[in-house]
This record gives C-alpha cells, structure tokens and sequence, in this order.
C-alpha cells in the first residue's frame, strides 16, 4: 500500500506539536516515519473507531466497513512486502499501529493482528510464489481478511497435540477434525490450518496448509457469545472429508509445529500491542475523570491515593510498550525473539487487566456501568492473558529460554 507512505511525505514538520505529551515522550526517540504513523492511526481511531466502539461491542457488530478504511491506509499489511499489496514497513511500526488502533476499538485491533501476524505472516515466510500471489495480495486491502487454525476442543496449550488429521489422497489432502476459538472465523476467507500428517511423528508430524472458504467439507460452528472483543467472530472450524489442493500444504509436510510457534513468537507482539491500546485507553479516562470529579471538595486528582495509582498505572504501561517495542526491534533485525515476545506478551496483557481494573476503581459506581468505556476495556482486557498462549505458558517460555541462554 502506497498509501500510508503518501500520507507521511505529506504530513507536516510540525507533526509533533500536535502531538500530546505522552507520544511526544515515548515515540521522539524513533524515526519520524513511526511517529507519523502513530498519529494517522490515532486519528484515524478518534475518527473512525472511538465513537463506534460501545456499540460494536453492545450488538456484536463486525466494522466491516472500518476494516476496509483501514485496508485502504495500509494497516491491514502492515509488514507485508509491497510487492504482494502490502506496506512494506517492519514490526516495530506494525506494534506502533496496534496500539493506536486497540486503543480505539479493542474488537477492531484483533481482526487487524490476526490478519497481519498470524494469516498473513506464516504465508509470506513460508509460502510459495503462487501462494503468496493467490493468498496474500488479495488479503491486504481490507477487501478480504484471513484466520489461524491451531487450537482444538481437546489440546488447549498443548498445540502439539492436534488431532486434526490431513490425509494425503491423490492430489489432494483430506482434512478431518475440529479448530476452536478460531477469531474472524465468519469473515474470513482463507485460513492457515495446522493438521497432523503422521501420527507417529507426534509434533514433527503436523503439517499447514492454506484453506480456502467457503469449501466443500468445512462447516463453521456457532458464533461464541464472549466477554469482551464482541466485534470480532469466534467459532469453530469443523472439517469432514473436507479435500484442500496438495500444493496448498504451506512449507514442507512435518513444518506445522515449526510454522505455529515461529508464528505465535510474532503474534504475541500483535496481542501485546493490542494490550497496550486497552491499557492506554484505561490510563486517559481514569485521568480525565479524576480531573473533573469533585470529593472532599477537590478534584480527585488532587488526593494523594489517585495519584498513587495513576503512578502505578503508567508505570506498568510504559515498562509493557518499551519491552513490545524491544521484541519489535528484534524480530526487524532477524534476532531471536522468542523470549522478549513472551515477556512483552505477558507485561502487557497484565498491565491491561490491571490499568483497566484500576480504572474502573477510580470511576467508582460510574465505572461499573456501560454509560463510561471502563467496564469494556475491562472485559476486552481479559482476553490478553489468554489468546496467543496465556500467562501461565508465557513464564514457562520465558524461563525455558532463560535456561538455555544460562546454560544451566
């Protein structure tokens, strides 16, 4: 997309000075191409996502319509060459982007990263010339968008235990089993789907492959009714004799388990950043509430236990973006980052649920009720800790790679 790139040579020098003080705090130590990027995506989210978002939320409406807007600015390919339709900027400003996004709509910053990280992404490292000419440039408009199929009924954190199974008959595999909480699983139009080819290889033995919807043999679950991030779809993906083209398999029979993870390792910078908009979107209306809520004849923001938490709220949140934007920054100059996406995965869908916990905290009774946005990044938040590999498998990555890097 040569949009977005259009936009920064437009923008003006002064950019900054209208830029309020947190971004010009976190974002003057980046190239000023970053900086124009975070204040298109911010204004597009006060424009376009912020005065929708509670309803989204309340109907379980997906912002086809958003989606589109933001194909059309870039934002939907963020890191994909822009041979295949893409942008062609790196992760660092894909995280960038997120969070600006989330921060507007939550449900909105989801169906972004799944597309971005987990559809399109494992394609564009591993797939074909082919591959990537049918299943990429159509998915990078807005026009159309993609999913990732890993999870199961049965295999919750367990992704090595895939009982999907592809069968190879002719030219074609036959892909029998059932995916779970597979999001944009309405909408989407393709997904990457991880399936076990051999049985006695156990995680060696999955295979990916790209999936294209509708198709004979696939059959989609009910809609789950969730907690928060209502405006994206969650459902199941159930495959009977479902038959995909042989040369759909992505990388070689066996890569699947490989694919997954490589492919979780950048989603959970997606998901992080997604955390991030939630969290600061948190921050600014217990800020500004605090601002102009009168007791004891001051404004709350004057009592020292307000400011004790505002404190509290930024500090986690500054300490989450700065080490998202460090496993950014690795992943861009091909550096393992397995380890630092864990832990920014994990600092960040904590510091979500936290933020926005607090947040409710400081509204009090008004923050208990739909009239304020604090009880939906309350619910969006919860989520964080749990998609993409929750809390509790990030600490045993981040101390699995801690183990090796200590040679203990």
């Amino acid at each position: 997309m040569a949009l977005l790139k259009n936009i920064f040579v437009k923008l003006s020098p002064r950019l900054l000075s209208t830029t309020n003080t947190r971004n010009i705090a976190c974002l003057s130590a980046l190239p000023e191409t970053h900086q124009m990027l975070q204040k298109t995506c911010r204004d597009f989210a006060e424009g376009e996502l912020k005065p929708i978002a509670a309803k989204i939320d309340r109907d379980h409406v997906y912002p086809k319509e958003q989606i589109k807007k933001m194909g059309e600015l870039g934002l939907m390919a963020v890191a994909i060459p822009e041979e295949y339709g893409g942008t062609g900027l790196d992760y660092l400003a894909y995280a960038i982007a997120m969070e600006e996004i989330s921060r507007g709509c939550a449900s909105t910053g989801v169906i972004m990263s799944v597309n971005n990280s987990l559809y399109l992404g494992p394609i564009d490292h591993w797939g074909t010339e082919k591959q990537k000419q049918e299943y990429i440039t159509p998915f990078t408009n807005g026009q159309k968008v993609g999913c990732f199929a890993l999870s199961e009924p049965g295999n919750g954190s367990d992704a090595g235990a895939a009982s999907t199974t592809a069968k190879l008959e002719g030219d074609s595999y036959v892909l029998n089993g059932a995916k779970a909480w597979i999001t944009n699983g309405y909408e989407s139009e393709a997904s990457v789907v991880m399936a076990t080819t051999d049985k006695s290889q156990k995680h060696k033995g999955i295979s990916a492959f790209i999936v294209p919807k509708p198709i004979n043999g696939l059959e989609l679950g009910k809609k789950e009714d969730k907690l928060g991030i209502r405006g994206s779809s969650t459902c199941n993906l159930n495959f009977e004799d479902c038959k995909v083209p042989k040369e759909n398999i992505l990388g070689n029979p066996g890569f699947g388990f490989k694919i997954a993870m490589m492919t979780l390792d950048a989603g959970r910078i997606g998901i992080a950043a997604q955390a991030l908009g939630i969290a600061q979107a948190s921050l600014e209306v217990a800020a500004e509430y605090a601002s102009k809520r009168l007791a004891f004849g001051k404004p709350l923001l004057k009592l020292q236990s307000i400011q004790n938490k505002l404190a509290d709220m930024a500090l986690q949140l500054d300490s989450a973006r700065l080490l998202t934007w460090r496993a950014s920054w690795l992943k861009d100059n091909k550096k393992p980052f397995t380890k630092e996406a864990a832990m920014a995965k994990l600092a960040a869908s904590e510091a979500a649920t936290f933020l926005s916990h607090q947040c409710i905290q400081i509204l009090g009774g008004m923050g208990y009720v739909s009239d304020m946005p604090a009880e939906r990044f309350y619910r969006d938040a919860r989520i964080t800790e749990i998609y993409e590999g929750t809390s509790e498998i990030q600490r045993l990555v981040i101390a699995g790679n801690l183990i090796k890097e200590m040679e203990l």
